[in-house]
């Protein structure tokens, strides 16, 4: 069989699956993977005579497809924030919505970090105080905490890892961060393992129920993007969606949707910093509502997506 009859026979047989735009963008995706040819190769190679062994990989896939299984699940890794990253059925795909958080996160990151490091800047106690600590009359036994803080890689707790691409983003962005990553799912963690080994990335990785641990240490910065589609919601999400990507990492535990965020926002009190940051993705629809559980932030806002939805929550304690 010829790559242009298998291409025909690819669209033909996912018909009912796909539209004929959506089913050639993904068999270039998995010709390209498993034929090494990149879409301009491909126009070129319609000629191409395929091995029995490639044209069963395709027949194997398109049973697969036919399912309703998420391609990126059968291709088993996908490309986000620049970066490759291994998925299976034990976390979620990641979307384009969580590129903008981290988009929005890495520069107020830097931005935070270039205030107080590059410029050799601590902030004190008010949030309108700047300490120069390059000052004669600042002293480590005046401002120990301050210098220390300074001092200090910039501590990064993200709650709720799944595949791993929040901590593995920002680890690739700030190399001296030391960051602390959990969930509650052993084979996400796994996962998520298999992605930092791939990149060569230390994350310190734990098997936790959130939901009930005492986080015991401070951290600069808090991010995640937890449960949050509450279980009345569920007839609004697709079937593929829900058969083949883990409800747990997708439905609120309880009846209570905002169930994660109340936590996150008790656990800042006591354990963001001073100045601390925070980035949260969030449920659409409740946008006011979790940004009241943040009132007492000096700073908090409510922040759309490319698509016009509230969609992100950042504060400043």
């Amino acid at each position: 069989m010829k790559l242009s009859q298998l291409k025909k026979h690819f669209s033909d047989s996912l018909s009912e699956v796909y539209t004929d735009s959506e089913s050639t963008f993904i068999f270039q995706i998995f010709t390209e993977h498993i034929l090494d040819l990149n879409n301009f190769q491909q126009r070129q190679s319609a000629d191409l005579e395929l091995s029995d062994e490639n044209i069963n990989k395709f027949h194997q896939i398109i049973s697969e497809l036919k399912t309703g299984k998420p391609y990126l699940q059968i291709l088993g890794e996908t490309e986000f924030y620049g970066m490759t990253f291994f998925i299976d059925e034990n976390v979620l795909i990641p979307r384009p919505e969580t590129e903008e958080l981290l988009e929005f996160a890495i520069k107020k990151i830097q931005d935070a970090r270039f205030e107080m490091r590059d410029l050799g800047f601590g902030i004190s106690k008010s949030s309108s105080e700047i300490l120069d600590i390059n000052n004669p009359d600042f002293s480590e036994e005046k401002n120990p905490q301050t210098l220390q803080r300074f001092n200090s890689p910039i501590k990064i707790l993200d709650i709720g890892t799944g595949s791993g691409i929040i901590p593995l983003v920002l680890k690739k962005h700030f190399p001296e961060a030391e960051i602390t990553s959990m969930d509650f799912s052993e084979a996400a963690l796994k996962t998520a393992k298999k992605n930092a080994d791939f990149h060569q990335l230390d994350i310190n990785f734990i098997h936790a129920d959130y939901l009930s641990l005492d986080l015991n240490q401070n951290f600069d910065v808090i991010i995640s993007n937890p449960p949050y589609i509450g279980i009345d919601e569920e007839n609004e999400i697709a079937d593929s969606v829900k058969e083949f990507e883990p409800t747990m990492a997708l439905f609120s535990p309880t009846s209570d949707a905002l169930i994660f965020y109340r936590k996150i926002a008790e656990d800042s009190k006591k354990y963001l910093n001073k100045n601390g940051l925070l980035f949260l993705e969030i449920n659409q629809k409740l946008g006011k509502e979790t940004l009241e559980l943040y009132k007492d932030f000096s700073q908090v806002e409510l922040i759309k997506d490319l698509s016009e939805n509230d969609r992100f929550i950042f504060g400043i304690k």
